[in-house]
């Protein structure tokens, strides 16, 4: 059964010692998860439990379901401006709504086994819009970092930037310095102490600070109510116009879900020499997202960092994941009042890493050096478009300018010509192999196409030009591996003018995807088998048969 959860897989060989390791590996990774779901769920717009709710939630539902081993999932940075959007737009019954119909696509994607499909996107897509969040968050976190107050509350990123601009007059130096002071903590943290998440290090000394010392600092508490209430149930409700104006979004966090889980999945695998089940991968993804919000939470998706220090933390099953949910919902009934104490500049400088660590800038930088300009407009443009409007627009522009750059690439390589004909007396020892030099009957004309032949390039099959003595026309097609319907039109527009003419098609060597089309086409009915050859020795000794006959 394709759609086999890895858990049931994992069970079969499962042993105390195993149990263990994924115990202390769930235990390190919900330490890990307790700031970053905090700080991902202020930065999308929403109260700081309901990051939380979702790492409870979808943590244990996607770990439960899913197709990877090692798979840890809740809030990441990729959905904070897109959840923070849709509050603002739709408030939190929208984001409700877009959560489920995203979880119900996602669901779909693995049921109809379009997992694979991911593949498709171009890695300069992924990586411009990575980048773009990226700069997104961190301009998100200025007003904090800095200990501004805004007259205005922005919700996009250029707003928010000529905000900053407009009101720098209200910086506040004790808020800079607590975030300084978590900056470098998150910076320098001694990597022999790793297994300490750093994180958790700045929150503590950030909130000592404020506290002991009575600095003049905005904390968690001060803008937000503090609930330590576990996950409780509650069904939206559901009305067409409601869904119609959160289509689009629930399309967005179905893609980046799907995209963002399934390279973490990649990743994982890689260090761990395992292989995920992308189809399951993406039905647990739906499931989880669907549950997360039901029970309060906001979008999840498989975060790449947490998998990591799960692996290198020993787990190796998906009961290191279920481990961390259950530890983050005690974590969270216990000790959640205590989260009021934490400042925001501390939130904004660990945001500020997750920001630099996901941006992956060097990739970026790299692909701006190394590769074709097609490939760079459609980076930079990705970035551009996802800073200054949203990853929607940002992924449908990046899209369809890839599709173009590629037909026009596609379009280039596709070639029309015809052999090139020397007269006996200019063979030589050296040029008897050339395919060119090949005994060609008098009155037979051979030209060949190299390249897909597609909408995009079919001006060049005009160069298939004969005359009134040409009794054979031998088109080889050996290097074209696919045809489109404009293809098909050009070649039958060739056909009826060769009729017309009197001169008979021969076509030689047509690869498995073009055959089938001419066949579906009804062309290879209309020449009969003999008009299509295996080879051009083939298609030269059936042309001489076709002149002696004439």
């Amino acid at each position: 059964m394709y759609l086999t959860p890895k858990l049931i897989t994992c069970m079969k060989n499962y042993s105390f010692s195993q149990f263990t390791k994924d115990v202390v590996s769930g235990i390190i990774v919900a330490i890990i998860a307790l700031p970053l779901s905090i700080a991902l769920a202020l930065a999308s717009g929403v109260g700081p439990e309901q990051g939380l709710y979702t790492a409870i939630v979808a943590g244990f539902v996607i770990s439960f379901l899913g197709g990877s081993r090692v798979q840890i999932a809740g809030p990441t940075a990729a959905f904070a401006s897109i959840v923070a959007g849709i509050v603002a737009r739709n408030g939190m019954d929208g984001l409700v709504m877009a959560t489920i119909l995203a979880g119900i696509i996602l669901i779909l994607m693995g049921v109809f086994k379009l997992g694979a499909l991911i593949k498709f996107i171009p890695f300069t897509i992924t990586t411009g819009f990575t980048l773009g969040i990226a700069v997104t968050i961190a301009i998100g976190q200025l007003k904090d970092f800095l200990g501004l107050t805004f007259t205005n509350s922005p919700i996009e990123t250029v707003d928010k930037l000529a905000e900053v601009v407009r009101c720098i007059g209200t910086f506040n130096w004790q808020a800079l310095v607590v975030g300084m002071v978590c900056l470098i903590i998150l910076i320098f943290w001694p990597k022999k102490l790793e297994k300490i998440p750093a994180s958790l290090i700045a929150v503590i000394v950030g909130s000592a600070m404020v506290a002991l010392l009575k600095m003049d600092v905005k904390t968690i508490g001060d803008l937000y109510d503090i609930s330590s209430a576990p996950p409780k149930f509650s069904l939206p409700a559901f009305s067409f116009e409601k869904m119609s104006a959160v289509a689009s979004d629930a399309f967005t966090i179905a893609i980046l879900a799907a995209i963002e889980s399934l390279l973490s999945c990649v990743v994982a695998d890689g260090m761990i020499g395992s292989k995920h089940n992308s189809n399951m991968e993406l039905v647990a993804q739906g499931a989880g997202n669907i549950a997360s919000a039901l029970f309060g939470g906001i979008p999840a998706t498989g975060a790449i960092a947490r998998t990591a220090a799960n692996i290198k933390n020993g787990g190796r099953t998906p009961v290191a994941g279920m481990v961390h949910a259950v530890v983050l919902l005690l974590i969270l009934v216990s000790l959640m009042p205590l989260a009021k104490l934490i400042p925001m500049p501390a939130i904004a400088a660990i945001l500020f890493m997750v920001a630099y660590n996901m941006s992956g800038w060097r990739t970026f930088a790299h692909l701006v050096k190394t590769s074709p300009k097609s490939d760079i407009i459609v980076l930079v443009v990705t970035f551009a478009f996802t800073v200054v409007f949203d990853l929607v627009v940002a992924i449908g522009v990046g899209l369809a300018l890839a599709c173009v750059l590629f037909m026009k690439r596609m379009s280039e390589v596709t070639d029309v010509h015809g052999w090139v004909y020397l007269d006996e007396e200019k063979r030589t020892a050296d040029n008897t192999d050339n395919l060119h030099f090949k005994n060609v009957p008098k009155g037979v004309r051979v030209f060949e196409i190299t390249g897909p032949m597609f909408f995009a390039a079919t001006e060049k099959f005009g160069n298939v030009l004969f005359d009134k003595s040409t009794k054979v026309l031998i088109i080889r097609m050996r290097s074209v591996p696919a045809i489109d319907a404009n293809g098909i039109q050009t070649i039958e527009k060739i056909i009826a003018k060769c009729k017309k003419n009197g001169t008979q098609v021969i076509f030689s060597h047509v690869n498995e995807q073009p055959m089938k089309i001419f066949k579906k086409s009804g062309i290879y009915d209309e020449l009969g088998e003999k008009a299509f050859c295996a080879n051009i020795d083939g298609a030269l000794e059936e042309s001489e048969e076709l002149i002696k006959a004439l």
